[in-house]
């Protein structure tokens, strides 16, 4: 079996599973806009993650970032923000994908090459 190149990766999918279950585990599946969301970032996170647990790419840590920033943005862009629980859910998730997608693609040499092109000239 091929080894596990990003411990985040699997802790991405486990965020997405959790961004899933957030509008019943927290009350608010009333809340359509919120719980569609949430159930179609969290898939497509665990989708993206999946993907990047078995044929890691720099394009996938890039898409996980883009859907932490999206979750963070969210509840203002879908006018939920009122709404603490579903806010403050999506927000924090948010962060924390985008840290660990930013965090990868920081510290795999496969993909900082980016970085290091820019700094050097």
């Amino acid at each position: 079996m091929k080894e596990l190149k990003h411990w985040q990766d699997p802790l991405n999918a486990l965020i997405g599973v959790g961004v899933i279950l957030s509008p019943w585990v927290l009350g608010f599946q009333g809340e359509q806009v919120v719980m569609a969301n949430a159930v179609v970032i969290g898939l497509a996170l665990i989708a993206v993650s999946l993907g990047a647990i078995f044929v890691p790419r720099a394009w996938e840590e890039w898409t996980e970032g883009a859907l932490g920033l999206w979750l963070i943005a969210s509840p203002w862009a879908l006018g939920f923000s009122t709404h603490r629980d579903a806010m403050l859910s999506a927000v924090i998730a948010g962060i924390v994908v985008a840290a660990l997608a930013l965090w990868t693609l920081l510290t795999d040499k496969d993909y900082s090459g980016w970085l290091r092109d820019r700094v050097a000239h």
